[in-house]
């Protein structure tokens, strides 16, 4: 049915596994493809993995189909921003807001979009419409005098935002979630904010099924009270369920004494009995199979497990009930576990358990497992000599520049042997090849991180680096290279090759396009933008432009110099 995996894709999103999610989802719109939710889920799954035009495409649908609905724009809101769309993305979402002005989802969302627009229409300028309510001392003064912020100057967490804020005003956008922020910015500004936290997005996730308990006769209304009838007799057969029932619940207690003292033996005759007093509460026999797990007899607990599910689902008993007997199953199945296969089926009650009540102890037990089976399967896979045999393959498509089932055979070889640098070098150099650059650096930098002396890393790194116009740092990874390796022609090759681009940008030889992209890449670099926001710095630009003797000055300075030749080496400044 369409609901059981759409509740299955729900758990595995939970839990991280997005492309399972995706699968399950999937699944669930081949039975019901109308159903706008199910879209709006895979949408988010495919955001999350970085698949964009999917979840553009799901997004779509799901507005198509149900354009009232406010989450849907704020899907596709995300969708565009992910896919640097941002004028779509701030349409989106103000459609969204038109049909719930209140969704702080959307709001933040709004922000995120219009912030990035903002910066994709030219250099991010440092000027904020709150930048001066930050600036110097007096802030730190105006939020120690205020009673209502003077505590939170003792909680390092809102400090670190508030310096972040402060070195630049920019960065407000990403704390306005937290009404500390936005108590201090009150302060600051003179104006009294609401700071109530905002509820939490009903997301389409599952709800909790309704409490499986017999519906209690709802009591008639009578226009006059009407004298209680006289007290009935009561039947022997009632008096004697009673009895055992109550003679059940002192067994239980019993039982519960014995399990604390880890006198399991005489816990597990106290369970046996309550079980056979009274058959309609199936805690009983949870709690018995808890004991089965603490003494390590897992096929006792399942058994007593299962019989908890089926009795359960007979009395429609509460669904939390039926949740944690699920959980101490998958719990046992899990311990039993020798492969990864085994970890499969206590993943799958896991899930099942999730569905039930979605408890923490639970989620937290799920993630613990399919993290052992991810590991298992890496120890039941790894083969050196397969893996040696693979990158062999794959260094044979490379030579014949097939680059695509070059990557596959490395790829193999990773899985096979993942401590073996070599492969990752060899990806790397693929993935170069195949303007894969992200990629490409990915797996440079994974292969330095697993051999720092192995030298090839460097130039895989280096090249990256080079290809995508960051010279400066290219040549810093071939210098680090050198290191190791201090006549390694490829790495002096490599560092006269940044030295060389650097230096066209010094003496103004670059094409306005090249120069264009060159400042686009250097407003990008965090250090660049730090440069231009520290007003010592801004101080000696003016004085190279204005105060030639001041300017002699700050060039004896080595760290100013070495910022200046940073913003050069990033044709933020030139030099004529």
């Amino acid at each position: 049915m369409a609901d059981e995996a759409k509740a299955k894709g729900n758990a595995a999103f939970s839990a991280g596994n997005f492309t399972d999610a995706i699968t399950h989802f999937t699944e669930a719109i081949n039975l019901s493809p109308t159903n706008h939710v199910l879209y709006s889920n895979r949408s988010a799954a495919y955001a999350s993995i970085g698949k964009y035009s999917d979840a553009l495409s799901d997004a779509q649908k799901t507005v198509d189909l149900k354009s009232d609905w406010a989450k849907g724009y704020s899907r596709l809101g995300a969708a565009h921003l992910g896919l640097h769309h941002y004028d779509e993305a701030v349409s989106a979402y103000k459609k969204g807001l038109e049909i719930d002005p209140n969704n702080e989802a959307l709001k933040s969302g709004l922000s995120d979009a219009q912030a990035a627009q903002a910066r994709s229409r030219g250099p991010a300028s440092s000027a904020n419409p709150f930048g001066d309510a930050f600036s110097g001392p007096e802030m730190w003064a105006k939020l120690t005098a205020d009673s209502s912020t003077r505590a939170y100057l003792n909680q390092p967490d809102f400090v670190n935002m508030m310096k972040d804020i402060q070195k630049n005003p920019n960065n407000l956008n990403l704390y306005l979630k937290d009404q500390r922020v936005m108590q201090a910015l009150g302060v600051l500004l003179g104006v009294k904010l609401s700071t109530r936290m905002p509820e939490e997005e009903d997301a389409e996730m599952p709800e909790p099924s309704p409490e499986r308990k017999r519906p209690a006769e709802e009591e008639k209304k009578r226009p006059e009270p009407e004298p209680e009838p006289e007290p009935m007799e009561v039947g022997e057969e009632e008096k004697e369920i009673k009895e055992r029932k109550a003679k059940a619940q002192k067994e239980k207690e019993a039982g519960n004494a014995a399990y604390k003292k880890k006198d399991f033996e005489t816990a597990i005759q106290h369970y046996s009995k309550a079980i056979e007093l009274d058959d309609e509460d199936i805690s009983f026999i949870t709690n018995r199979a808890a004991v089965y797990l603490e003494m390590g007899k897992y096929e006792d607990c399942i058994k007593d497990c299962d019989q908890a599910v089926e009795r359960g689902r007979e009395l429609r008993s509460d669904f939390k009930m039926i949740a944690r007997a699920l959980t101490r199953k998958g719990t046992a199945l899990a311990k039993m576990a020798k492969s990864s296969k085994d970890f499969e089926v206590a993943i799958e009650v896991f899930q099942k358990a999730l569905t039930e009540h979605r408890n923490p102890d639970t989620l937290k037990k799920l993630n613990d497992a399919e993290k052992a089976r991810k590991e298992l399967e890496q120890q039941e896979y790894f083969n050196p000599q397969i893996a040696d045999e693979e990158r062999e393959k794959g260094n044979q498509f490379f030579k014949e520049m097939k680059y695509p089932e070059a990557v596959k055979h490395y790829t193999e070889s990773i899985k096979r042997n993942p401590k073996d640098p070599r492969a990752y070098s060899n990806r790397a150099a693929c993935y170069t090849k195949l303007a894969a650059l992200p990629e490409g650096l990915k797996d440079a930098e994974k292969c330095i991180e697993l051999d720092p002396t192995f030298v090839k890393g460097y130039t895989r790194k280096g090249a990256v680096q080079f290809f995508m116009k960051e010279y400066e740092k290219a040549m810093e990874t071939y210098q680090e290279g050198l290191k190791h390796d201090p006549q390694n022609q490829e790495l002096l090759d490599g560092v006269k090759r940044c030295v060389e681009q650097i230096n066209r940008g010094s003496r103004g030889d670059l094409t306005p396009e090249e120069l264009k992209e060159r400042q686009a890449k250097g407003m990008q670099d965090p250090e660049i933008q730090n440069i231009l926001t520290d007003p010592v710095m801004r101080q000696v630009l003016t004085d190279f432009q204005e105060n030639p003797k001041a300017a002699q000055d700050h060039m004896k300075n080595p760290l100013v110099m070495n910022k200046i030749q940073k913003l050069i080496n990033a044709g933020i400044v030139q030099v004529k």
